[in-house]
């Protein structure tokens, strides 16, 4: 991966229109389009839902699907209003191709994330390309492919990998404004479609990014003239275009509920509080970067003596005002979580990649002993990563599996080749180093090991159970005290009934009468039953399993009763 042109400094990209700089080609883009595909698909289709924000996601958008109502989206009884519809919008596309109603996958709606996290890699490799050269630009690109958190994000039914795509296509747009005096009206279109995209999937949260760059590229530079080029004038309006319809929509809808939810208790609460148990200290992103942009996260650290050398340079300093003020204000923020940061990615990745193919920056020698001190936390950090899946699989099944083993030790050798290449500087040794590190610990944690662990899949195994007991077609299914989404998801929003407590569960089983079903933890199990006699109501067992709660970090007895005689029938074996 060589430019025709031989690496250069930063100092030479302050033009973007350098003719050393080759881009990209569209075989280059189709080549980097199928390793993000390999890199980004393990576990799309062996997961189950995984709780509890992609099954709310999920079976938001198919009662969407159901009701044909596409302005006031539900989730069961209730209104969602904590997200715009936008990503709801997308995942019926290929949930409505794909799914026979009633009867729908979660990879159908998985698919919107993962390829929302293909576009952001092609888009930063096109761009970063054609105004770093092409050795950068595609060197950015793989490595936030192979980082951990998008990797993560590519497979989950969620807002975050197609946000992702719409804040790679505003901010390098601007960036092209920044650089280039003769950018096109069609670059400043992209950059306004953008950001109306991205205000449709989650709101404010590209306006802050976008809004933090430019605040303080004009401080930075003290000038707002190149701003203009933007086409404001007719720039605003395409993106009210895009996104205001359903914001007006919504807001007459719900009569101003939606804003007063979606702004005034989501966004402020997570603002001033941990909102969900995921409060944290400041720092807390800082801390996670080696696990969130793992397995590059090496290689960013290293970049830090160049970046500082060239943070005068207008390339680099626009990527640093694309990072740092957004970084801030997410550390600022109360409520925490790893992909909060996901966005300044890419920048990050780019300063990488620049850093790689730039002239070698001289550190003093305190420097060096720090980043080999790193150095050997970062390998000991990914040996734990890589030994992570045989180690589970041992834990919770007490087998060893060879091809867990296998893909952990090669994951190992990876990251050995990644640390040598990085300490020597040899780059392509370690892009490649990057993308097999990613590649076989993505593989053995989410297709070879996650899906095993049955104990803690309890949604799927419930709804297995209750297919094969429901006394009726059309069942109702009564669950206290697991209410997990993931179960919602998969019996269906309107066949399941999450009981705030035992009594209410039996008395809504009563109600419901035979053609119900309630399922019942342990130690709720007295009081429901108590309930049950005192109504007259006589029950049977169905069956009963064991797991493991992991949203909410506890074991559970669980037991499936429906009205009848107490005599038990075929199935009531544990499960």
């Amino acid at each position: 991966m060589t430019d025709a042109a031989p690496p250069y400094p930063a100092s030479t990209y302050r033009a973007a229109t350098d003719p050393g700089l080759v881009p990209a080609t569209w075989k280059n883009l189709v080549m980097l389009a199928l390793a993000a595909f390999a890199l980004l698909t393990p576990g799309l289709f062996s997961l189950p839902p995984v709780d509890r924000d992609e099954p709310r996601y999920a079976t938001a958008t198919s009662q969407m699907l159901d009701s044909h109502n596409f302005i006031d989206i539900r989730l069961q009884d209730k209104p969602r209003y904590l997200q715009p519809a936008g990503v709801y919008w997308l995942q019926a596309i290929p949930t409505a191709l794909f799914s026979a109603p009633g009867h729908r996958s979660i990879w159908t709606f998985r698919l919107v994330s993962l390829l929302g996290a293909v576009l952001a890699v092609v888009m930063t490799g096109w761009q970063a390309s054609r105004l770093f050269g092409r050795s950068v630009g595609l060197a950015a690109a793989l490595m936030l492919a192979a980082c951990l958190s998008l990797g993560f994000e590519a497979k989950i039914a969620k807002t975050d990998a197609a946000l992702l795509a719409a804040v790679v296509t505003a901010q390098f747009a601007l960036m092209r404004v920044y650089l280039k005096p003769d950018a096109s009206r069609l670059n400043a279109a992209a950059f306004w479609v953008a950001l109306g995209v991205g205000v449709l999937l989650k709101g404010p949260i590209i306006l802050l990014v976008t809004g933090l760059t430019v605040l303080t590229v004009c401080l930075m530079d003290r000038r707002v003239r190149w701003l203009g080029r933007l086409q404001p004038l007719w720039g605003v309006p395409l993106m009210l275009l895009v996104a205001a319809p359903w914001y007006v929509a919504i807001g007459l809808a719900s009569h101003g509920e939606f804003y007063r939810i979606a702004i005034g208790s989501s966004l402020m609460g997570k603002v001033a509080a941990g909102q969900q148990a995921h409060g944290a200290p400041f720092g807390y992103h800082l801390m996670a970067f080696p696990v969130t942009f793992w397995p590059a996260s090496l290689l960013a650290v290293m970049a830090i003596p160049y970046v500082w050398r060239e943070r005068k340079t207008p390339t680099v300093r626009f990527l640093l005002c694309w990072i740092v003020p957004s970084w801030i204000v997410f550390e600022l923020v109360k409520t925490k979580l790893p992909h909060y940061v996901l966005p300044l990615f890419p920048a990050i990745a780019c300063l990488t990649a620049m850093s790689l193919f730039s002239v070698r920056t001289p550190v003093r020698a305190w420097v060096k002993g720090l980043f080999a001190l790193f150095l050997l936390l970062w390998i000991g950090l990914g040996v734990a990563l890589s030994g992570l899946a045989p180690a589970v699989l041992w834990n919770a099944l007490k087998v060893i599996d060879p091809l867990a083993v296998g893909l952990a030790l090669a994951t190992a050798a990876s990251v050995a080749v990644l640390g040598w290449s990085a300490w020597k500087r040899r780059p392509e040794h370690a892009l490649v180093a990057v993308a097999c590190a990613s590649f076989f610990g993505s593989t053995a944690a989410y297709t070879v090991a996650a899906p095993r662990l049955q104990s803690f899949w309890l949604s799927p195994r419930v709804e297995a159970l209750v297919q094969a007991a429901a006394p009726c077609p059309q069942s109702l299914l009564i669950s206290t005290p697991y209410h997990e989404p993931s179960l919602v998801f998969l019996n269906g929003p309107f066949a399941t009934v999450l009981a705030k407590t035992p009594v209410e569960a039996a008395d809504r089983l009563v109600a419901v009468g035979s053609c119900g079903m309630a399922l019942v933890g342990e130690k709720q199990a007295p009081d429901f039953l108590a309930r049950a006699a005192a109504e007259n109501l006589p029950l049977r067992r169905l069956g009963q399993l064991q797991g493991r709660d992991y949203a909410d970090n506890r074991n559970l007895t669980l037991t499936l009763y429906a009205t009848g005689s107490p005599t038990l029938t075929s199935a009531s074996a544990v499960r």
